[in-house]
């Protein structure tokens, strides 16, 4: 089996607005923006991305703007939970924060580690869990969030499955993924060293509504390969396992292949490389729309069809500094 995948790369949600989407993640979870392109297979949709400084895999959120979608509950066969990582003192920063910008949350303890638990503005549920790394983190020093406090990156998805003994065992047995821990009908494991970005839940709920792509949702998560070679590896081992895997797919930031988990979670596998500085400056990300090189000629069209986006201004740190 080729060496694991290390953690989460980036997850993928719908957003019904995305001016709203980006008022949310910027002005209120304080990440930057750095990325505003299209769809590769709906052009006349968003697709725009969120992370740290430079968007290290670990730490990127992304939305396709589908206004055209219905809204629907989350439900098996998705990832519910998003979870971020904060620092442990922190915690207290983030529940003033929120509570001064009128954002309902709440605490909760998994696995001895304290978490806020929050929706974003489609319902999406966000946890800010207090443990961090620094580790690969590059701070924004002129985001709204003090770096102190400042999201890391992903802490962990979770995966919520009418029944979660194939999930498991693919996960286990296929993914060299270890269990590190239970509680009740939730079972947690990690990839790679472990710790944050590294981690997912599954819930048996074989009580929860069959989940559908819709606003409000998460329509997948990406774990990282290190190198296309490391992908390559993966892509055969899953093919060997009975996934139906995609060919390789050129995503201009990285490389992808997609399958679902035996419950149905939409997985992909993307490279490390080649990264959102590849069409703009570190200083610049998120500035202009940027577009795949098939759709550069109709660049004009596009942009009449995509509503603008106003950045929220990031001099102000507000509540909760």
């Amino acid at each position: 089996m080729p060496a694991n995948v290390p953690g989460i790369h980036h997850v993928t949600c719908v957003t019904g607005d995305v001016q709203k989407n980006v008022d949310f993640y910027v002005g209120v979870l304080g990440l930057r923006f750095i990325k505003k392109t299209v769809n590769f297979d709906v052009p006349d949709t968003y697709h725009i991305y969120f992370g740290d400084y430079l968007g290290t895999p670990g730490s990127a959120m992304t939305f396709f703007g589908w206004p055209h979608l219905p809204w629907r509950p989350a439900g098996s066969g998705q990832v519910t939970v998003v979870s971020f990582a904060v620092p442990s003192r922190s915690m207290d920063f983030w529940s003033k924060r929120l509570s001064g910008l009128g954002v309902e949350a709440s605490r909760a303890t998994r696995f001895g580690v304290d978490a806020l638990v929050l929706n974003d503005f489609d319902s999406i549920q966000i946890e800010l869990v207090g443990e961090a790394s620094d580790e690969r983190w590059k701070p924004w020093p002129d985001g709204p969030v003090d770096p102190q406090h400042a999201i890391r990156s992903f802490y962990s998805v979770t995966l919520c499955e009418e029944s979660d003994l194939a999930t498991i065992a693919f996960l286990t047995d296929s993914m060299g993924f270890r269990k590190v821990g239970s509680d009740g009908n939730r079972t947690r494991f990690a990839t790679g060293a472990g710790g944050p970005s590294s981690v997912v839940d599954v819930l048996d709920a074989p009580e929860a509504p069959v989940g559908e792509e819709a606003v409000g949702t998460v329509h997948h998560v990406a774990w990282r390969a290190s190198n296309d070679a490391h992908q390559l590896d993966w892509r055969e081992v899953l093919v060997k396992s009975g996934r139906n895997v995609t060919p390789v797919i050129e995503r201009k930031y990285f490389r992808s292949i997609y399958f679902r988990e035996p419950g149905g979670v939409l997985f992909e596998i993307a490279t490390d490389q080649p990264g959102f500085t590849v069409d703009e400056p570190a200083e610049d990300l998120g500035s202009s729309l940027q577009l795949p090189p098939q759709y550069e000629g109709r660049r004009e069209n596009l942009k009449f069809n995509l509503p603008p986006i106003v950045v929220p201004t990031t001099a102000a740190r507000g509540a909760g500094h």
